[in-house]
């Protein structure tokens, strides 16, 4: 077990004051630009898609538009899908998977589906390649009411007009070997506790809603993903980052008692995808290509499904 004092900030047993968030915020460096990597790939998909700012987000002198991108040929009678990246912003291929979807995929389901895509939710964070927004909140367990994340109260008011009518959400994130090195601990530092050390999934992993897994919908997605790059397996016990695998590749999540992105829509179908791209047997190409598999082999289930 390593100690919070393993951690650069904060006293063991003892949680973050503001003296020691203004700490982590110094600390944090801006190493890649939204603007380039996400503003001006959706400028491109204007002649495509209704592209448009649903809110922004300001933290101290930076002000970040938040954007998403609408299918034009709205109809009540189409199942309704959701995409979100870069909730967590350091997972890239959540990122660039949905940008990637939007560019070269989306049209092949135009007038089957209703789309509407948020690319990156947290745009400070990706920014800084952090998995917390500026006040040290992880907005993927801040999709509340009342939600103290700038991020996520902006996109549930998106969302909220059609409430009840979404027929699938996936949710695009990646498990990193940095979860261990830096955020896990950053979080039991910032919390006073002791990190006690975890084990990284190898490969493509699925986290679907415990009260509602719909196993033969993640199961689609994991076929599809498994042509691309591999599957992670369980471990010695069974399980994967400390849940039980429920199906290959699949473990399961309270999601809306836990405040997770992928529990907003209350879709029928909805699952946070997770890549590993650290893995020696895989490629960053390769986990931008497996969240692309995984929203076409989504959507087509949910339209054979429609089907039926």
């Amino acid at each position: 077990m390593m100690s919070a004092t393993s951690y650069p900030i904060g006293t063991p047993s003892q949680a973050w004051g503001a003296a020691e968030i203004e700490l982590w915020r110094a600390k944090q460096i801006r190493k890649r630009s939204y603007a380039d990597d996400v503003l001006s790939p959706l400028e491109l998909l204007r002649d495509r898609f209704d592209v448009f700012s649903y809110g922004q987000v300001v933290y101290g002198q930076e002000c970040f538009p938040l954007m998403a991108t609408r299918s034009r040929d709205w109809r009540s009678d189409l199942p309704s899908v959701l995409i979100t990246g870069g909730v967590h912003g350091y997972e890239t291929s959540g990122v660039q998977g949905a940008l990637r979807f939007l560019g070269e995929h989306a049209l092949d389901f135009a007038g089957q589906i209703n789309l509407l895509v948020a690319p990156c939710v947290s745009p400070w964070a990706y920014e800084r390649v952090q998995r917390w927004n500026f006040d040290t909140i992880d907005p993927n367990r801040s999709f509340k009411a009342g939600s103290a994340a700038q991020e996520c109260s902006a996109l549930m008011r998106l969302i909220a007009p059609m409430q009840g009518s979404w027929a699938m959400h996936l949710d695009l994130h990646e498990t990193t070997d940095t979860d261990e090195s830096e955020f896990r601990p950053a979080l039991a530092a910032r919390d006073g506790n002791p990190f006690e050390p975890g084990q990284i999934p190898d490969g493509f992993y699925a986290v679907c809603d415990a009260a509602n897994p719909q196993l033969e919908f993640q199961s689609a997605i994991i076929a599809a993903v498994s042509r691309v790059t591999h599957i992670a397996q369980a471990d010695d016990q069974g399980e994967m980052i400390g849940s039980p695998v429920i199906a290959p590749g699949v473990i399961a999540y309270e999601l809306q008692a836990l405040g997770l992105c992928a529990s907003i829509t209350g879709a029928r179908y909805c699952t946070t995808t997770e890549v590993y791209p650290d893995s020696p047997r895989t490629t960053p190409e390769q986990c931008i290509a497996a969240q692309v598999a995984a929203v076409r082999a989504g959507i087509e289930f949910v339209l054979q499904a429609k089907a039926k």
